[in-house]
């Protein structure tokens, strides 16, 4: 995507304006223009050069996003405007209550005015043009932005301001040489009444306090966007490098990749690194949001942003620049500001037709008054009202900014939506698919029980046990060198250690005879009592692998070894069918160990024995029920999460994952997916509440201002009330969307249960299917793949270990094909 920034639009309409200029463009894909941060997202492979000049033919400017960070940081979010309007406030101020005074404060309450000005009506009449035209000249930028928009075709709410303005400043003008001719006529008795006909504190007025909207719509502007500015603030300027035993300060720009940093206690981590020598409490939680500092020492990786909170570190420079967690999380955010949700195309579609109907309905109004009797003066402050009470900046407003500041909300949690899209789709899925392994659980095996023989003691097993599997390169050996580890014991010498893959290990062990491995393995070595099966299909059912040891021939006892459950997947899944989610577990492990593992964390529904390439699948089978979102970690999980309507990636996950996904959870804990969830509907419902106010507001305005109530209700609008309307107007709407700052993302007692979507289901077929020959997951995996090859079959549960294979089926199938299939494959269909 191509990033500009786009200077001199003022509401919707330039928004919509500039969005048609650079869509019409060839090689432009999709543009999406943001009125917030005045951003533009451009995709396709159209030069920059002709984007700027379509930009600038349709009466703006435009030019490309710098590539530095602190760049971003100056030029994209630093509030420059509120105080350039506050400036023009104050001067403009001053003129207005002077011209207040004289035009009201005299007229209405006799206030006392010079002897010399007293009854001298024409005096009164030129102090208040000069007064008016000076607040007119102090607020000139109004009038230049409305005529060019109008020049170019594209007129915007400065065209609709200074309309007003200058429309109440020229009959006044009239109304002021009038009352002259008809003093010089000698016609003294009229002259009074052309006082009632100036309209010179309107004109003034209606830019004042348009500007006073602006002023705080800008300050408020500025405030969706800290979370934002606070990330970018995160990034260091200086890094400490040590180089031939020397301590240097250096800009951040001239780290290389391989380059020692020095951190001490307090000091930020300049870019992402590892750590070489030493140790120290790492507080991440500007990018994560964890509170609690992490413990890192040699080996672990530390990120550019975070702070060092105790401990001295050397670290070895691996991402620098754009390359660093805190570059992509800063550009995920932004890149996210920059697109636009869907609910925002009503609102862009009324933008663009906006301006031109109101200045219409204004004429309109203008006319028919006329034509109903009324004076031209009544009839111009009803078309002034209309144009000025107006508001396109309110329905500009309603979606990004309520975007901008659920991002920040999101960032500040550790949870990063790439696109506002994805902003918006994650409140309405309605089925949540999990991974089970780095997902549900710790993605790493640990010890769960240890079942001696009656000879032994747990100590005795396990260190027999550490002895043997310390020189095993499998992850469940690892579990028990770790378990063995915690408990402080010394491994015995192993001698003549040999694994056999997939099976088992053996070895000497102080003169015994060592054996370790599955229980068919160890059948071939010993006889195995009744107890200690029954034991090992017990823990089988519970989702744990039982690893048998075996001493000179007699069995020594289990060691059961699981992939436990992270403590808050529980509660996650729990929150999430709060919501009315249904949760599905999808793993490619057996189906005994994921039942085990769903029914502890209590999904609604487990899929097992699904291949990597067969999730993408299982995916598109449940978007049949409504929109759904798969949240993995690994690469396997790549395809699915493509699939989905929304992909939930963990952040320590693989980067392929990480790209693959529409949400980043930089914590890795399964309760930020309810959190996610949970800010997406927030969100959603601050837009609509937005757009339904910003809609409301010019239903009701515009009538009320064109004068439709006085025959009914006697009501009627001044112009002045009408600007003070228009200017609170997107002040309230940007309030509005900050109310999401105070939004609890973890508080699950507010949540509404979603109507599930219901679909006629077809009759269910299965067919099992027994087979010998697969003695292993590849033959497993072999098999599958076979069947779900087939149109008649949705989905294959294959065991090597019951040779069956259970089908799902959408249509008959023969069993002549499936033993032509199988057999072919080197297999034996047996029944």
């Amino acid at each position: 995507m191509q990033k500009f920034k786009v200077t001199g639009m003022t509401c919707a309409a330039c928004s919509a304006r500039v969005e048609k200029a650079v869509s019409a463009v060839n090689g432009v894909s999709s543009c999406s223009v943001n009125l917030l941060t005045n951003s533009m997202g451009v995709e396709g492979n159209a030069k920059a050069e002709e984007i700027i000049s379509a930009v600038e033919k349709a009466g703006y400017k435009a030019f490309t996003e710098g590539d530095n960070v602190k760049q971003k940081k100056t030029d994209s979010f630093e509030d420059t405007e509120t105080p350039k309007l506050f400036k023009r406030f104050i001067a403009s101020l001053g003129f207005l209550l002077v011209l207040m005074y004289v035009s009201m404060g005299h007229t209405m309450f006799n206030l006392p005015l010079p002897v010399k000005l007293e009854n001298n009506h024409i005096a009164i009449g030129i102090i208040q043009l000069l007064l008016s035209l000076a607040v007119m000249v102090i607020n000139q930028r109004f009038f230049i932005s409305g005529v060019k928009g109008a020049l170019n075709k594209s007129p915007n709410m400065d065209t609709l301001v200074s309309l007003g303005s200058a429309a109440s400043f020229a009959y006044s003008v009239y109304a002021l040489f009038a009352m002259t001719q008809a003093q010089l006529d000698g016609n003294i008795q009229a002259v009074p009444g052309y006082m009632h006909e100036f309209y010179f504190e309107s004109a003034a007025m209606i830019l004042v306090l348009i500007t006073v909207g602006k002023m705080l719509e800008s300050r408020s502007k500025g405030k969706t966007t800290d979370a934002l500015k606070a990330l970018m603030s995160l990034a260091p300027e200086t890094a400490l490098i040590l180089k031939d035993g020397i301590e240097t300060q250096i800009e951040i720009s001239q780290v290389k990749k391989g380059d020692v940093f020095v951190l001490k206690p307090g000091s930020a981590v300049p870019v992402d690194g590892i750590i070489i020598e030493g140790s120290g409490a790492i507080d991440e939680s500007a990018l994560t949001g964890e509170s609690i500092p992490a413990d890192k020492c040699v080996g672990d990786s530390v990120s550019a942003g975070t702070y060092n909170k105790s401990g001295y570190m050397l670290c070895e420079a691996q991402k620098i620049g754009e390359d660093t967690a805190l570059s992509k999380i800063i550009d995920m955010v932004s890149d996210a500001a920059a697109t636009k949700a869907p609910v925002a195309k009503i609102a862009d579609k009324v933008s663009g037709v906006f301006v031109p109907v109101v200045i219409l309905i204004a004429l309109v109004a203008f006319v028919v008054w006329l034509l109903c009797g009324q004076t031209v003066g009544f009839a111009l402050a009803r078309a002034i009202s209309v144009l000025v009470i107006s508001c396109p900046c309110a329905l500009g407003l309603a979606t990004p900014v309520a975007i901008m500041v659920a991002n920040g909300v999101g960032a500040k949690n550790g949870i990063l939506f790439k696109t506002a899209v994805s902003l918006e789709e994650a409140g309405k899925v309605s089925t949540v698919v999990l991974d089970k392994t780095g997902t549900i659980t710790l993605g790493m095996p640990e010890v769960t029980d240890i079942i001696p023989c009656e000879s032994m003691t747990q100590t005795e097993l396990l260190n027999f046990a550490f002895s043997l599997e310390k020189k095993s390169e499998h992850p469940l050996a690892q579990a028990i060198v770790r378990k063995a580890e915690q408990e402080k014991l010394e491994a015995y010498e192993t001698e003549d250690f040999k694994a056999c893959v997939g099976s088992g290990i053996e070895g000497v062990i102080n003169g015994a005879k060592a054996v370790a491995g599955n229980l068919r393995f160890v059948e071939k070595v010993t006889t195995v009592p009744l107890t200690m099966k029954n034991k090992a299909d017990e823990l089988s059912k519970q989702g744990k692998t039982p690893l048998w040891f075996v001493k000179n021939g007699e069995i020594a006892g289990i060691i059961a070894v699981a992939d436990v459950i992270k403590p808050e997947s529980p509660k996650a899944v729990s929150e999430l069918q709060g919501m009315g989610i249904r949760v599905v577990m999808l793993t490619g492990d057996n189906e005994n160990t994921a039942k085990a593992i769903g029914g502890q964390v209590g999904v609604d529904d487990v899929i097992a024995g699904v291949m990597p390439d067969g999730k993408a699948k299982v995916i598109r089978d449940l978007q049949k029920n409504g929109k759904v979102a798969m949240v993995g970690d690994g690469i396997n999980d790549s395809p699915a999460l493509t699939c989905a309507d929304t992909g939930i990636a963990i952040g320590a996950g693989t980067d392929v994952a990480i790209d693959s996904a529409d949400i980043v959870l930089m914590k890795s804990k399964l309760t930020d997916v309810p959190a996610a969830i949970r800010l997406s509907r927030a969100a959603f419902k601050n837009i609509k509440e937005n757009l339904f106010w910003a809609f409301i507001y010019n239903i009701v305005g515009i009538p009320l201002a064109a004068g439709a109530w006085i025959p009914v209700l006697g009501l009627q609008l001044n112009p002045m009330f009408g600007a003070a309307a228009m200017s609170l107007s997107s002040f309230c709407v940007v309030m509005n969307a900050l109310r999401l700052n105070l939004f609890k993302i973890y508080n699950p007692n507010r949540d509404k249960k979603i109507k599930q979507k219901t679909v006629k289901e077809n009759k269910i077929m299965e067919k099992t299917v027994k087979i010998e020959g697969m003695m292993c997951p590849h033959c497993e995996a072999r098999v599958k793949n076979c069947f779900e090859a087939m149109d008649e079959v949705d989905s294959a549960l294959v065991s090597h270990e019951s040779g069956t294979a259970v089908l799902t089926l959408n249509a008959e199938l023969s069993d002549e094909k499936i033993k032509t299939v199988i057999e072919a494959q080197g297999y034996k269909i047996v029944g």
